[in-house]
């Protein structure tokens, strides 16, 4: 089945059926990434500014690391992390789609306020109780990723009765609630490396078609996340090239978004496996 391929937003109509690449903003002193924190506005504007030249189409901005065991961080600083850097690159970059990194409907909201253009949440709704109302109302799209517990407990959280129906089932009602609640546009990710083993987090890779029968633009996150880097018995900085690999598998699985760090080889790889799925070929 072909998901959904379009997303309306502030007016504008998203093609995703050529793949989308979607740049992480790390506005956190603390993500799994050393290389991908920036902490000033100053340092965040010239990662956006790398990102939208290279080929970005959206920015994905954070301002609460959820790398598991994470230590959690109040709604004030949250939103002071992330509400000056939206709006500069708003003010500069009029044109960047910026989404809003977080599980909190109040940090969304405020940073809708200061010129973000969807919702980005790794609990889908199920740590804040008011998040997808809010979302509904706003009108924006959303994006609902698969976790269990929170980012402190998740880690251990990763006992399954069946991982695509469990993972399924979630999905299928968090649709329902969204649907209900006004969401017209919502996205889908599985959740890599959340709540979830290596072995679990490459399952869901392999079987990424079964939830196109969602109907909902599938993204997906491995960005040198450890399901490659330990692995292959690396580091986070030497994971780039296990990145484009895995990202290629998930292109040719569905994935119409990709949430990455490195921008310039996501697109080249959109653009290449885009290439080899062209029906006219």
């Amino acid at each position: 089945m072909t998901p959904k391929k379009t997303l309306y937003i502030q007016g504008k109509l998203i093609d995703l059926s050529q793949p989308k690449v979607m740049g992480i903003l790390n506005a956190t002193p603390d993500s799994f990434y050393a290389s991908s924190r920036k902490i000033t506005v100053n340092e965040l504007l010239k990662a956006a500014e790398k990102m939208l030249n290279e080929g970005a189409t959206f920015l994905d901005i954070g301002g609460y690391s959820s790398r598991p065991g994470t230590e959690d961080v109040s709604v004030e600083e949250e939103t002071q992390r992330v509400i000056a850097p939206i709006e500069a690159i708003n003010q500069e970059f009029p044109e960047a789609i910026i989404s809003i990194d977080t599980f909190r409907s109040q940090v969304a909201s405020r940073a809708l306020d200061a010129g973000a253009n969807l919702v980005n949440d790794i609990s889908a709704g199920r740590l804040d109780e008011s998040m997808i109302e809010m979302v509904g109302q706003r009108g924006v799209p959303f994006i609902a990723m698969h976790m269990k517990g929170t980012p402190q407990t998740m880690k251990e959280d990763t006992d399954y009765e069946d991982l695509l129906r469990d993972v399924t089932k979630y999905f299928s009602e968090v649709k329902r609630k969204c649907l209900d609640l006004g969401i017209k546009d919502l996205i889908i990710d599985p959740g890599f490396g959340f709540a979830k083993t290596i072995e679990q987090n490459y399952y869901l890779l392999k079987n990424l078609e079964h939830f196109l029968s969602l109907n909902c633009p599938i993204l997906v996150g491995v960005s040198r996340k450890s399901m490659i880097f330990k692995l292959l018995e690396l580091s986070a900085n030497e994971a780039l090239n296990g990145t484009t690999a895995l990202n290629s598998v998930a292109l040719f699985g569905g994935a119409s978004i990709l949430r990455v760090h490195d921008i310039k080889e996501a697109v080249e790889t959109t653009k290449l496996i885009g290439y080899l799925n062209d029906s006219r070929i």
